[in-house]
C-alpha cells in the first residue's frame, strides 16, 4: 500500500465515523448567511495589493476586487475592461485605450486616466518593491523609472480623462496579454496615500466585490457592489474560509460549510464513484505543464541522446491512466493545448514513445549503464507516489535514481542553485500565451531562478523565441512557436508529461458553476445559489 492509499483509507473512515456520528445540527448549512457563497483557500493571501501579488490566491481574490484596461474572456480572448476600446500605431509600438464612462472604484469616484497612470508607474517605482515589474518593463522609459533614474516612464501618457497611450521600446507581440494580469490593475490613487502599507490589507478597487472584512489566517469576506459597472452579481458575497489541511476541508465540505472543493488527489476516486456527488463534479484541463526536468550544465543530461533515451524509458501514458487516475492529458510539449491557435499546434503524435529497448540501448551505448543520479521533488506524497514509479522505469532502462526529498523552501533553493540531476516541477500561466511557457523556461537568458531550471541553452530555440515576441501578426506569431516547440520537444531537456486537470465537487444548491481556464478571468458574476 502507498502512502497515498493509506492516506485515501485513513481519511475515508475518519469521514465515515464523523458522518455517522454526526446529529442534525452538524449541517452547517443552517448557520450560512443567504445569499452568500462559501469557498476554501488552502493558505493565507500573503497581500491583495496588486502591485505586490505573487500568489494564485491573492490574484484569485483580486480579479474580483480590481480591473485592468483589458481583460481575459473564457475563451482566453482579450476584450475590453476598464478600456472599451483601443488602437495600435502602424509601428505596432504605441497602443492607445479609450476609458469607458462611468467605471467608478468602490469609493464612487470615476476611474480616469490617471489612475492608469499612477498604478503602472507605482509598480515601476523601486520603493514599491513590486516582484512582477516584467509586465511593464517593456514600456519606454519603464527601466529608467525601476533604476531610480526617472519618476515618470516617457511611454506613459494620459492625453485626457479618458484617453491613455502605451509606446514600448519595440513591438511585442503578447504585450495585451500582460495587461490582463493582476499587476497591472488599476487601483485608486488617494486610498493608496491614505493607507500606504496597509493598502495590501485593506484594498479597494472598481471589480464587482468589496473587501468587508479580512481575519488573517481564518478567513476573508467579500460583499457584492450594486453599483458596478458591469451589473450586479448574482450573489449577495462571497466567503473564503482559510483551511489548510485536506481532511479539515473535505469534512467541512460534507458538512455543509463549503458550497465547493477542488478534490483532494486523494479522494477523487471516492468522489467520482459515490452516487451522491458524482453528478455535481466539474473538472477541466488548467493551463499547465507537469514535467521531470533535466540539469543540461553537465553530465549525463548535457547530452541530449541520453535526454531523449529517458524520455523514451518512461511510459506516461500508464501512469497518467493509473497513478495519476486520468487527471489530465498527455503533455506533446511545453504548452497546453488550449493556448494553440489556428490549428498551428504541434501535431498530436503524442510525444515521445515509450521504447524500454530504445532506451536502455541509448543509455548502454552512452556509458552509463548503473549510473546514479540525483532527482530531487517538493515534500508531497503524491509525487512521491510518482516519482517511485518513474525510479522503476528509469531503473529498468539503467539508471539508478536517488530521490531527493525537500520541504518547498529549500527544494526551490536546490532547484536555483543546480544541485539536481534532474527534478520533478509544473509550470503555470501567468498568461494565457505560449510565449509565457516558452521565454521564461527555455530561453538562456532565465538560466537558473528566474525560471530555465533545466540551464538549457539553445541557441536556435533563443532565436526562434525572440522573432516570436517581436511578431505582432498572431498566425506568424504562432508558426514561431510551433517551431519553437518543435526544437524543444527534439532536444528534449524535459520528460513532457502531463497537463493536470483540476477538478471539483458543488453542493446541490449551487447553480451556474464554472471552471475558468486562469484565475482572473473569474470575476464572480456568473455563479449563483438556489434560494
Amino acid at each position: 500500500m502507498t502512502i497515498r492509499q493509506w492516506r485515501r483509507t485513513q481519511l475515508v473512515i475518519i469521514i465515515g465515523i464523523l458522518v455517522l456520528s454526526c446529529l442534525p445540527g452538524c449541517d452547517r448549512s443552517g448557520s450560512r448567511l443567504p445569499g452568500i457563497l462559501y469557498l476554501r483557500l488552502s493558505a493565507n493571501p500573503t497581500t491583495l495589493d496588486p502591485a505586490l501579488i505573487t500568489d494564485v490566491t491573492g490574484g484569485l481574490i483580486a480579479a474580483k476586487l480590481f480591473n485592468g484596461l483589458v481583460r481575459f474572456n473564457e475563451r482566453l480572448e482579450i476584450v475590453p475592461d476598464i478600456a472599451g476600446s483601443w488602437k495600435v500605431s502602424n509601428d505596432h509600438r504605441t497602443y492607445t485605450f479609450t476609458l469607458r464612462r462611468g467605471f467608478t472604484f468602490s469609493n464612487g469616484r470615476e476611474v480616469t486616466a490617471r489612475d492608469v497612470q499612477f498604478s503602472f508607474e507605482r509598480v515601476l517605482d523601486p520603493r514599491t518593491k513590486a516582484p512582477v515589474t516584467w509586465v511593464l518593463d517593456r514600456i519606454e522609459g519603464a527601466r529608467d523609472v525601476i533604476a531610480g533614474r526617472a519618476s515618470h516612464a516617457a511611454g506613459i501618457r494620459v492625453i485626457d480623462d479618458h484617453t491613455l497611450s502605451l509606446t514600448l521600446e519595440r513591438p511585442f507581440g503578447p504585450f495585451l496579454s500582460l495587461l490582463g494580469m493582476s499587476t497591472a490593475y488599476v487601483v485608486p490613487r488617494e486610498e493608496v496615500a491614505r493607507l500606504g502599507a496597509d493598502f495590501g490589507s485593506h484594498p479597494s478597487g472598481s471589480g464587482p466585490y468589496t473587501l468587508t472584512e479580512w481575519k488573517h489566517g481564518q478567513s476573508l469576506a467579500l460583499a457584492a457592489r450594486s453599483d458596478y459597472f458591469g451589473g450586479r452579481p448574482r450573489l449577495e458575497g462571497i466567503i473564503y474560509r482559510v483551511i489548510p489541511e485536506d481532511l479539515t476541508a473535505v469534512m467541512e465540505f460534507e458538512t455543509g460549510g463549503l458550497d465547493a472543493l477542488l478534490i483532494p488527489a486523494s479522494e477523487y476516486r471516492r468522489y467520482t464513484t459515490d452516487p451522491k456527488w458524482r453528478g455535481r463534479i466539474f473538472g477541466k484541463p488548467g493551463l499547465n505543464c507537469y514535467y521531470l526536468g533535466f540539469n543540461c550544465s553537465r553530465p549525463p543530461f548535457n547530452d541530449v541522446k541520453v535526454r531523449q533515451a529517458v524520455n523514451m524509458a518512461i511510459d506516461r501514458k500508464r501512469i497518467l491512466e493509473t497513478v495519476y487516475e486520468n487527471r489530465g492529458v498527455l503533455a506533446v510539449g511545453p504548452v497546453p493545448p488550449p493556448l494553440w491557435k489556428f490549428g498551428l499546434g504541434p501535431k498530436d503524435t503524442g510525444g515521445y514513445r515509450y521504447d524500454p529497448e530504445e532506451a536502455k540501448q541509448r543509455v548502454r551505448e552512452a556509458g552509463l549503464e548503473g549510473k546514479r543520479i540525483r532527482v530531487f521533488i517538493s515534500a508531497e506524497a503524491e509525487v512521491l507516489d510518482l516519482l517511485e514509479v518513474i525510479q522503476q522505469y528509469l531503473s529498468r532502462a539503467g539508471l539508478k535514481a536517488d530521490i531527493v526529498q525537500l520541504d518547498w523552501s529549500a527544494y526551490k533553493e536546490a532547484l536555483n542553485r543546480g544541485e539536481a540531476d534532474a527534478f520533478w516541477l509544473s509550470w503555470w500561466a501567468d498568461y494565457p500565451d505560449p510565449e509565457n511557457f516558452f521565454y521564461p523556461m527555455f530561453h538562456s537568458a532565465n538560466r537558473g531562478p528566474a525560471g530555465n531550471r533545466t540551464w538549457f541553452v539553445d541557441r536556435a530555440v533563443d532565436r526562434l523565441i525572440e522573432e516570436a515576441q517581436s511578431t505582432v501578426d498572431e498566425r506568424d506569431r504562432y508558426r514561431l512557436y510551433r517551431q519553437a516547440n518543435e526544437r524543444i520537444v527534439q532536444e528534449a531537456p524535459w520528460v513532457f508529461m502531463w497537463h493536470r486537470s483540476d477538478f471539483f465537487v458543488v453542493q446541490p444548491r449551487v447553480q451556474d458553476f464554472r471552471i475558468y481556464p486562469i484565475y482572473s478571468v473569474d470575476k464572480g458574476m456568473d455563479i449563483s445559489l438556489k434560494q
